[in-house]
């Protein structure tokens, strides 16, 4: 009897598949990272292949430990949105590595762009700045420097798409016939797509240089039909949902009614909430993206505040400086001080994404004495990615459209209790895990199973969500603010390196 659900999560760092049962709860697990390259200051890069090669080892042992594919009613798939992946259909094979969403080589490229008009020229049709974060400019930098891809590229053979396209296509067959497909939450990442028609808009593709025939089809993130059948694991799987990482997070925290927040810590940090119908747009730095669509249904939309580096900041003190062993040892170093002694870091290693949108910004850490120690630098690391928080939801205060009284958290980053703690304190407010953190992975398994039948509606999977533990803020509210202020002075001198 099929009647679990599958759900492969392709992040930044690491590659996953996990198991569901259909009330949420997990029945089997398998995860294992792969490499980075940074082969310039700026540029971020993966070998497509090795995350392809990755996906179906830990997919194929996941299913196993579950059962096997006849248990398997559907696959979901939620991936990091804006890396993007440029190959050969007639061989499979990538043309060179994947340029990751943190990379900033386009900055110039951008910065062409806007002609003068800033970097919102596209925005009330894309939802988005023009920014290094995104595909569209990626793949014109990619094909700008490359006559011979270029060439390719305008006869039609090759694909270019974000990771999500990438694996349905090897998925359903590959060079041999795969699906060549995408959903809306990652077509929008692209600054290609139309938000109202969600389809891609011919005026950007001329205007950022990209053309049609090497891009996948565009379908609801939620739906039978549209992304094809794999048979690589044993028996036939269909896959239903595809979702980008932080649109699956919003529907795996159950996030479903216009006004619901969540945020999501990893890699980054990636704070969403639900506008409902209609799109609504920022002036304050905020991204405008759908949400989801749930087969023919309306879409639903969001808004976004993306911060680009947070759990990495952890695996930076790790791998750069060896000030931990490991990533979850920064929570005892970091609790060795009181406070951070004045010190404050700005990760602002690709950039300051929302909601200044700097990608002249450089990392710095700021208020060193003899007194500073490794301790003092975790905890520093720490509570910068609460503070950056605070200022995307500052934003989205400042624009009207929430007023946050609960934020919902998940991700790996949540396991520390000392960030979440610090994170109600910093905001003023409670701040509630739930009982299933790796909650991406889990709204990739909903959106599978509302594509394939298996649930009826939004409803039924917002009644499945269980708190696990809520913060309450502890720390005088002058303190916290007195810090806030202090961090955001450090904001200003990371500008100065530029």
């Amino acid at each position: 009897m099929t009647d679990l659900l599958a759900a492969i999560d392709q992040g930044t760092t690491s590659t996953r598949c996990m198991v569901f049962d259909q009330r949420g709860k997990v029945v089997a697990i398998e995860q294992a990272e792969h490499r980075q390259y940074f082969p310039q200051p700026g540029w971020v890069e993966h070998d497509a292949k090795e995350i392809w090669e990755t996906t179906r080892r830990v997919t194929g042992a996941a299913i196993d430990k579950a059962g096997g594919a006849g248990k398997i009613a559907a696959i979901g798939i939620t991936n990091q949105r804006e890396t993007t992946v440029i190959w050969d259909p007639r061989t499979g094979e990538p043309r060179g590595r994947a340029i990751v969403w943190q990379d900033t080589r386009t900055r110039e490229l951008c910065d062409q762009l806007a002609k003068g008009e800033g970097p919102q020229r596209y925005a009330p049709i894309t939802g988005l700045p023009l920014a290094t974060y995104f595909s569209g400019p990626k793949i014109r930098w990619r094909l700008d420097r490359d006559p011979d891809l270029k060439r390719d590229a305008e006869a039609g053979q090759l694909c270019a798409g974000t990771i999500d396209s990438w694996l349905i296509w090897n998925l359903t067959g590959g060079a041999a016939g795969g699906n060549f497909a995408t959903d809306i939450t990652n077509a929008s990442r692209t600054s290609l797509m139309n938000l109202r028609t969600l389809e891609w808009d011919d005026a950007l593709l001329g205007a950022i240089g990209v053309p049609r025939g090497i891009l996948p089809t565009i379908h609801p993130s939620a739906h039978a039909d549209a992304f094809g059948v794999t048979k690589l694991f044993g028996d036939p799987i269909p896959i239903t949902g595809v979702l980008g990482d932080q649109h699956a997070a919003l529907l795996g925290q159950g996030c479903t009614q216009p006004g619901d927040a969540k945020n999501t810590y990893g890699t980054g940090c990636f704070l969403l909430i639900n506008t409902g119908e209609s799109p609504i747009f920022s002036s304050r730095g905020l991204l405008t993206t759908p949400a989801w669509q749930i087969r023919d249904e309306k879409p639903v939309y969001a808004l976004e505040g993306s911060i680009a580096v947070t759990g990495s900041l952890i695996q930076w003190l790790r791998d750069n400086l060896g000030l931990i062993a490991s990533a979850a040892d920064v929570e005892s170093l970091a609790r060795q001080v009181e406070d951070t002694g004045d010190v404050y870091i700005v990760p602002a290693f690709s950039g300051l994404f929302a909601p200044r949108w700097r990608a002249d910004a450089r990392g710095v850490i700021v208020g060193l004495t003899r007194a500073t120690t490794k301790a003092h630098l975790a905890r520093a690391a720490l509570e910068a990615t609460a503070y950056q928080t605070r200022e995307v939801i500052d934003a989205m205060t400042a624009d009207g459209h929430i007023e946050l009284r609960h934020l919902k958290v998940d991700g790996g980053m949540t396991a520390n209790t000392l960030l979440m703690q610090f994170q109600a304190d910093v905001l003023r407010t409670p701040v509630t895990r739930p009982q299933v953190t790796e909650t991406t992975c889990l709204g990739a398994a909903y959106a599978a199973g509302l594509g394939a039948g298996v649930f009826a509606d939004l409803a039924e999977l917002r009644e499945h969500w269980r708190a696990d533990q809520t913060w309450e803020p502890q720390m005088n509210e002058t303190e916290s603010e007195r810090r806030y202020q202090r961090y955001l002075q450090a904001v200003e001198r990371s500008y100065e390196w530029a």
